[in-house]
């Protein structure tokens, strides 16, 4: 009788033990974790309340930048709070209703921000390429006409995804070997096939990630190529290219291997995946205020206006 109980409540009841391996150094561990949640509070807050309050700022680039900012402060708070939790209180039980929520959470907002890298893109190709239309397009009829459509495939692509993971049969085991709820460190725990879900998880990332770096690649082969032809200065396009090139490489390699990890045979251990999924989810938060932050011109120029030195010396001169 007891051991039936144990079972019934696996399907509801989770463990995230996937610091668990680390023993003693978990305490250590704690406080890189513990920097990423300050450091991604303090410099997206700041972001964000100067794009907010600054009319100057309401650019359609300004205002994605914002969006991007609201999106990094929102992730790390989903799952770095639990994480530390976990190490300092022990307390890494949670149920598979919160599991499948905190799932739904940060798969959709990781997806958000390749979309934004997105916009951002066709925000610059309008801009370069078609200057006369570019206030058309990017005024908020024409922006929420490309944006909407991707936001639902968002929605409705995650959705599926933590809808499948849910609708499984989980048996004795309910320890998930991460430090939160990702997808396939869930559904290696289902005592049933996981095909479906396995094929629907490969679906998500070439539908979501992977075609959104294709579509900006695509973007800013024909900005250099409108650049080109018409002999102006490729430097400032291809400073912004580069960058967000760079940016969503780099994730999209970590989200690959994240999530290809699972499939490999004798791949990553349990530790390398966790680290892997730590990094693509919260360093961005801390590098984006900078990268699209503080190297946008006119942001910088606010933030810098409004720290206490530079209103001293301005008050002694």
């Amino acid at each position: 009788m007891e051991l039936l109980k144990d079972n019934v409540s696996s399907h509801r009841y989770f463990i995230l033990g996937g610091l668990d391996e680390l023993g003693g150094l978990r305490p250590v561990l704690s406080v890189p974790f513990l920097v990423l949640l300050v450091v991604s509070l303090a410099a997206n807050s700041l972001l964000l309340y100067v794009v907010v309050s600054r009319r100057s700022l309401h650019s359609p680039m300004c205002l994605l930048i914002a969006c991007m900012a609201g999106v990094d402060l929102s992730l790390p708070l989903i799952f770095i709070p639990n994480v530390l939790l976990g190490v300092w209180l022990d307390l890494k039980g949670i149920s598979l209703i919160g599991c499948l929520v905190q799932m739904y959470l940060l798969h959709f907002l990781g997806s958000c921000q390749s979309t934004l890298l997105l916009c951002m893109a066709l925000d610059r190709y309008f801009a370069i390429c078609t200057p006369l239309c570019y206030h058309e397009r990017m005024s908020l009829p024409g922006f929420l006409r490309f944006v909407i459509p991707l936001l639902l495939r968002n929605v409705v692509v995650v959705l599926a995804v933590v809808v499948l993971a849910g609708s499984l049969s989980f048996c004795s085991r309910r320890e998930i070997n991460h430090c939160f709820c990702e997808h396939m460190a869930l559904v290696e725990l289902a005592c049933g096939s996981t095909d479906v879900n396995s094929l629907v998880g490969l679906v998500s990332v070439f539908l979501v990630p992977v075609l959104d770096f294709l579509l900006i690649t695509a973007s800013y082969v024909l900005i250099f190529r409108s650049v080109l032809r018409s002999g102006k200065s490729a430097s400032k396009a291809l400073h912004t290219c580069v960058t967000h090139i760079i940016v969503m490489l780099v994730s999209l390699t970590f989200v690959l291997t994240a999530f290809l990890s699972y499939r490999v045979r004798d791949g990553l251990p349990a530790a390398g995946r966790v680290v892997v999924s730590i990094v693509y989810l919260s360093v961005p938060s801390c590098f984006n205020p900078i990268i699209y932050g503080l190297r946008t011109t006119e942001i910088r120029q606010n933030i810098l206006k409004m720290l206490p030195s530079r209103s001293l010396v301005q008050t002694v001169n």
